[in-house]
């Protein structure tokens, strides 16, 4: 198989749709398992695309190409004849939680519980919770797969959650958003967790998920909400954005040479530090913060960008919220752990 994903990869990455799926079609004629070209070929290649653009690598504009691509060649095996398989199983939804753009992991879930027997709705990206509802009403699916890849959209992964189970279908989640070891899934309630589409279909496969009854205990009970931060936060980002931008060229100099594209790409940057801190804030978990923040620092460090404007970014944002005390507490971490990273061994 990693074969085959480099000779997938060198299609993708030349933007060769034609050689892409070529290729995908030869190996099934030629007897190659469906679900192993699915996920030990075309997901690593898209796992190398992601990789790519994060190194700089790959402009956001190819990726989109690349992952267009990948999707066509997911296409391509679906329509195989080698995938055909007469369903034995029951009835799944697959969906991405609203506000969720990156669906190609769902749908790779969706075409191998396809092969594994399954009945299937995929739904796609960015389902509203209401629309999914109204979908499992009518359909009555055995249970719910919902995926995030981007750990800002687990709010609305909560609410989708406990929206699903309250009319009595179990939810599987995954994605990388749902952290490490589905450390989120559990805290929002979800009835199982897969790592990947083939610990779901795994899962699915050798147990049945039970149906929440109408006494299920819901997982809303977040005590850490009651101090009302998330909410603050997340209703002032607008405002909080803009305090910090404008104090910023104050702290940090070199932004007052900044041309137009690079002040709008800062304001983004900020926009995005403050979504995650409202999301770290629902958890009440530092780490997915700081976490993020080493990631945007590499980001910017592949990118030519100095990442020296954000620990100042991070002490305005900080001061702006000195009466939030967890939100001070997420800020100065996350402060503490640039200075680490810059400070040498």
């Amino acid at each position: 198989m990693e074969q085959l994903a480099h000779q997938l990869w060198q299609a993708v990455s030349d933007m060769d749709e034609h050689t892409a799926t070529e290729l995908v079609l030869r190996v099934l004629d030629e007897g190659t398992d469906a679900e192993n070209v699915l996920l030990d070929v075309i997901a690593v290649v898209q796992g190398r695309v992601g990789e790519e653009w994060a190194a700089n690598r790959m402009s956001v504009a190819q990726e989109h190409a690349a992952t267009a691509i990948n999707e066509r060649a997911v296409a391509a095996v679906a329509a195989h004849p080698a995938a055909r398989t007469p369903v034995t199983c029951g009835r799944i939804t697959v969906a991405c939680v609203d506000g969720e753009w990156h669906a190609l992991p769902a749908r790779l879930l969706s075409e191998v519980l396809k092969l594994r027997g399954w009945q299937v709705d995929y739904l796609g990206a960015q389902v509203p919770t209401p629309h999914l509802i109204a979908h499992l009403h009518s359909t009555r699916a055995d249970a719910v797969a919902l995926s995030s890849s981007i750990a800002t959209r687990l709010p609305t992964a909560h609410a989708a959650i406990t929206a699903c189970q309250a009319i009595g279908v179990p939810v599987i989640a995954g994605g990388a958003a749902f952290g490490p070891e589905g450390r989120y899934a559990a805290l929002l309630g979800a009835d199982a967790w897969a790592p990947h589409a083939r610990g779901a279909a795994d899962l699915l496969s050798t147990r049945r998920m039970p149906r929440p009854t109408p006494d299920h205990q819901q997982f809303d009970d977040l005590p850490h909400l009651e101090d009302q931060e998330y909410t603050l936060v997340a209703r002032s980002d607008t405002a909080l954005v803009q305090a910090v931008f404008t104090a910023l060229e104050e702290a940090f100099p070199p932004m007052r040479a900044y041309d137009h594209a690079q002040r709008e790409r800062t304001a983004e940057d900020l926009a995005h530090i403050v979504e995650f801190l409202a999301t770290a804030l629902y958890l009440d978990d530092e780490d997915l913060f700081t976490s993020f923040i080493t990631w945007t620092a590499q980001i910017l460090n592949a990118r030519g960008v100095p990442a020296a404007g954000l620990p100042p970014a991070l002490d305005l944002m900080a001061h702006e919220l000195k009466d939030f005390p967890r939100a001070t507490r997420m800020l100065k971490a996350a402060s503490r752990t640039l200075t680490t990273a810059r400070t040498p061994a």
